[in-house]
This record gives C-alpha cells, sequence and structure tokens, in this order.
C-alpha cells in the first residue's frame, strides 16, 4: 500500500510540474498582449468611438500594436487613428525626448501620453505653410504669386541676379531654386545649413538669400528650410505679427489647441521650423484638413488652400525622403503626397511629415487621419509601413 501511495504521490507531483509549466507557458504567450479601448472623450471638441463603429478591422490594429510593444518597431511615441469625424485610436508608448547633441538625438527616455507635447520638426512647415494661407484669406497678403522681396523691405539689396523671381509660392513649394544642401549633411553638423544658420553672425534671412540662384523658381524641386524661415520673414512683415502670435489666433485657438509653443526662434522672432504640440492637436489640423478647412462648423483656411495642399505641385512627384520607408512621393504647398490602393481602388495622401517620425497623414477618400510622433532620428523610421501594411488594410469595405 505504502508503494502505491508513494507512487500517486510522484505522479500527482509530475502532474502538477506540468500544469504549472503549461500555466507559465500560457503565461508567456500572453504577456503584453494588446487589448483594444476606445479613446477617452474629453472636453477638447473632439468626439470618439469604437473601431466597429467606423467598419474597421481591430484585428490589424491589434497585429500592429503588439509588433509596436515587442520592439520590432521602436521609437513610436504615439499613433492616433480619426475617422468619419471621430476618434477611434489613441495610444502611446515609451520613447526618448530630442537632444541635439546626444547619440541618436535621444535625450531623456520618458514615457509619453496625451499631456505630453512632442517638437513635430518639419512637420512644422506644413503648419507654416498654413499661417500663410490662413494670411492670404485675412488680406494680409494678396497672392502666392508676389514676389517674395515684396515683403522683405529691410533686404532688398538682395534682389540680384534673377532672385526676384522668387514668389511666395516657390518658396512653399521647395523651387525657388537656392543653392542648399540640407539633405547632403547630418542634421548634428554645421555643414548642413538648416544647423549652420543659427552659428552664423549673418541674420538669418541674409544668410538665405545670399546663396546663389542655381534654378529658375518653380522648376526643380530641393529641399530647404531656408525656404520656411523666409516664409515666417514674409509672414511677419505682412501682419505685423511673429509666426507664434499669429498662429495661436488664427489657428490654435480656433481649433481649441492650448499648448504650443515655437521653441526655436531668431532674435526678430521668426521660427527656426521647431514646433512643439500635442498628436491630439496634430490630428485636429488633420481633422481640419480633412473636412476641408472647416473645423465644428467654423472657416480656418480656405478650400482652394486644402487643394492646394492635397495635390503634388507640377514636377514635384518622384522625390525619396531620407530615412523613411515611404517611396517616392509628391510635394505640394509644404505636404508631402503618395498614392495607396485599397481594395482596387487608388487613394490620396498628404502629409505633415517631420524628421525622427513626425506625421499628419490625411487620406481623403477613407475619411480618415492618422499621426505619428516619434524618435527614429537616425534610424528606420516605421510609420509608413505601419500605414500601409496594417492601417489602410484594417479599412473594411463599406
Amino acid at each position: 500500500m505504502k508503494k502505491y501511495r508513494i507512487l500517486f504521490i510522484k505522479k500527482a507531483l509530475i502532474t502538477i510540474s506540468i500544469l504549472s509549466l503549461l500555466i507559465v507557458g500560457c503565461e508567456v504567450d500572453t504577456a503584453g498582449q494588446y487589448s483594444y479601448r476606445v479613446p477617452d472623450k474629453l472636453n477638447d471638441g473632439i468626439e470618439v468611438c469604437s473601431l466597429d463603429d467606423v467598419n474597421i478591422n481591430s484585428i490589424f490594429i491589434e497585429e500592429v500594436m503588439n509588433t509596436i510593444n515587442r520592439g520590432r518597431y521602436e521609437e513610436v511615441h504615439a499613433m492616433l487613428i480619426f475617422k468619419d469625424d471621430r476618434l477611434v485610436f489613441e495610444e502611446y508608448f515609451k520613447g526618448h525626448q530630442y537632444k541635439w547633441d546626444a547619440p541618436y538625438h535621444h535625450g531623456d527616455l520618458v514615457a509619453w501620453d496625451r499631456t505630453n507635447v512632442h517638437n513635430i520638426m518639419s512637420a512644422t512647415k506644413s503648419v507654416t505653410s498654413a499661417c500663410i494661407g490662413i494670411a492670404i484669406d485675412h488680406g494680409f497678403i494678396q497672392s502666392v504669386h508676389e514676389s517674395i522681396f515684396d515683403y522683405l523691405p529691410a533686404h532688398q539689396h538682395l534682389k540680384v541676379d534673377g532672385k526676384n523671381a522668387i514668389t511666395i509660392e516657390h518658396l512653399l513649394t521647395m523651387t525657388s531654386g537656392l543653392q542648399w544642401k540640407e539633405w547632403s549633411a547630418p542634421y548634428s553638423s554645421g555643414d548642413n545649413p538648416a544647423v549652420g544658420i543659427w552659428f552664423s553672425k549673418k541674420d538669418p534671412v541674409s544668410f538665405i538669400l545670399e546663396k546663389q540662384l542655381l534654378e529658375k523658381p518653380g522648376t526643380s524641386f530641393n529641399y530647404s528650410t531656408g525656404n520656411m524661415i523666409l516664409l515666417g520673414e514674409i509672414l511677419r512683415n505682412a501682419t505685423k505679427m511673429t509666426i507664434d502670435k499669429f498662429s495661436d489666433q488664427y489657428l490654435f485657438q480656433p481649433l481649441e489647441i492650448e499648448d504650443s509653443e515655437w521653441i526655436l526662434k531668431f532674435d526678430n522672432g521668426v521660427d527656426g521650423n521647431n514646433l512643439k504640440i500635442s498628436p491630439r492637436a496634430m490630428a485636429k489640423i488633420g481633422m481640419m484638413f480633412l473636412n476641408n478647412g472647416i473645423w465644428n462648423g467654423e472657416r480656418i483656411i480656405s478650400e482652394k488652400w486644402v487643394e492646394k495642399s492635397a495635390k503634388p505641385f507640377n514636377d514635384n512627384t518622384r522625390i525619396n525622403i531620407p530615412g523613411e520607408d515611404s517611396g517616392r512621393m509628391g510635394y505640394s504647398y509644404s505636404w508631402w503626397t503618395k498614392q495607396y490602393a485599397h481594395l482596387g481602388n487608388n487613394i490620396n495622401m498628404y502629409a505633415a511629415s517631420g524628421f525622427g517620425g513626425q506625421h499628419i497623414m490625411v487620406l481623403q477618400e477613407l475619411n480618415m487621419v492618422v499621426v505619428f510622433t516619434g524618435g527614429n532620428y537616425l534610424t528606420k523610421r516605421p510609420p509608413f509601413k505601419i500605414l500601409k501594411q496594417y492601417i489602410i488594410p484594417a479599412i473594411k469595405k463599406g
């Protein structure tokens, strides 16, 4: 009897051990598995609902969330999806704050959330463009076809060698023709003119306009933060307001955006192309453009300006963005453009995009805006891949 009792105890212990291993195995398999949740409804003018309510397959979204959480896509800081006039997805992750003089430009590691403002880098260019459009709507600037020198009274001496032909539209579309080798040097180097301008003893407008005119204005794309700095000076002279004051009054207040900070400004108050806003604020800008310039029934910017922002300018259609896994892109009034396929149809996308993975993606045919922030300054940036492989396929046939 004692022998059988011992055998029974041994079998029981073995069984318990096996069950324990199975339980542990199950815990390992399910650890970190993402479960979708509807975004919180806040008092910020944004309506919310579920993915199912707008016909989005949550399986795709959960899959990409698990991929991010497993570390395959690093330094994604925020991802938001707005569809059919409602916010349906909003998640935040750990990642590094931007620091110019640190390895990989990575500062402190933080847990991002909706209360944090984020440096949206060159997505700021699309905000500057919107401010120019609003200034035209209000009569501060007459037309995009005016010479830039009509609004640069202190720099008339630089109106030489054909530069008078540069118009506001040429600055908006990166076709000014001025020498500017921004993509030929890293953003940690003074050899990059977008960085070198801060170390120059010249005023920023002179630094830019003293560059050689290499191409006939309007004919050739060349990415230039200098163009946007000139637009900031033009806006200041036309409106008698610096861009932070103008954007707050004419853009952010109507959009109910309370926290915004233009963190790099020259001595004259002109922006150096670095705006900090929250991902929800980014979504509001995209939502306003998606609705043809209207937010909560109020027109913020003209429908014509939205149309100009959504379509590439002239021959700006075959551009490869350094560091982006996006393929060839177009460029409009300071927005990037691209086509995708969805259920046999072409989908037009235009995006405000910035260094490190900052994006406001507007997809007209899908009635959708997708927002990303990130810290992939010197590493692969996944937002365009996530959009193509997960988010667009998640949209069910209506």
